[in-house]
């Protein structure tokens, strides 16, 4: 159960399997983000739809989506608005974030949707549930671009999401030391070893967090963010530069 399958791609065995976000303000940007990406070795794309520019009318993002689908056919995609308070770029009423979700879920142009689980248990409930009736899957996640919290408060936002239903678990943490990156990866392990029942990503942001990015899977996460063209999170590395990290250290793991 701590493994996910999607187009091949499966997720919380072996490597840590890369996830490259694209970030274009336009259509046109994003489209040119698609066809750079078509000679990078990564594992799913992720649509930060936060900053489209015509993220408030629906079919404009459906319509998008089904070009990024045609164009990566093979790529699980993975659909997150992300909302200012987590990092975003555009402050957004919850019902409109409720309702795009659940319609890009209803779309079958996405493969998996990001839902921040602090939005409330009965919102994030709902969502999960229309993503299901769709076959879509779910990341719940949370950002702390502030601290670090204590291992107990990472591993209990963990078992939240979990406990809520989401198909993959997602934290990411703001270190201000070094025994804070320990905080998160020790955090990670427990919560692997422990209460685990699906796959988990965390990570530690910033360039004092870079490990947690490489060495992950070590302590139990599952995924781990590179950047092709703009980076959405601090810290994250050149996708080229991860896959020759990750193809290092995990050289014997599929």
């Amino acid at each position: 159960m701590k493994t996910l399958n999607i187009k091949n791609i499966k997720i919380g065995s072996g490597a840590p399997k890369i996830i490259v976000p694209i970030v274009g303000n336009t259509e046109n940007e994003l489209l040119d983000e698609i066809t750079f990406l078509q000679s990078i070795d990564f594992d799913v794309i992720e649509w930060r739809v936060d900053y489209f520019n015509l993220v408030d009318d629906i079919q404009a993002v459906k319509d998008v989506a089904a070009k990024i689908a045609l164009l990566l056919p093979h790529k699980p995609i993975l659909f997150t608005f992300r909302t200012a308070n987590e990092g975003g770029v555009k402050p957004w009423p919850i019902t409109s974030y409720i309702e795009l979700n659940k319609e890009m879920a209803r779309s079958g142009l996405v493969d998996l949707i990001d839902v921040e689980v602090f939005i409330g248990d009965k919102y994030v409930t709902e969502i999960i549930n229309v993503a299901h009736q769709h076959h879509v899957y779910v990341i719940a996640s949370n950002h702390d671009f502030q601290k670090t919290p204590s291992k107990s408060d990472i591993i209990y936002r963990l078992r939240k999401m979990q406990d809520l239903g989401a198909d993959i678990v997602k934290i990411a943490v703001m270190p201000q030391t070094t025994e804070d990156v320990l905080t998160l990866l020790s955090a990670t392990t427990e919560m692997y070893e422990k209460y685990a029942t699906k796959p988990i990503i965390t990570m530690s942001m910033a360039g004092l967090g870079a490990i947690s990015r490489v060495a992950g899977t070590t302590f139990g996460s599952s995924m781990t963010f590179g950047v092709a063209k703009n980076a959405s999170a601090p810290g994250q590395l050149e996708v080229k530069q991860l896959r020759d990290i990750l193809d290092i250290l995990y050289k014997n793991k599929v």
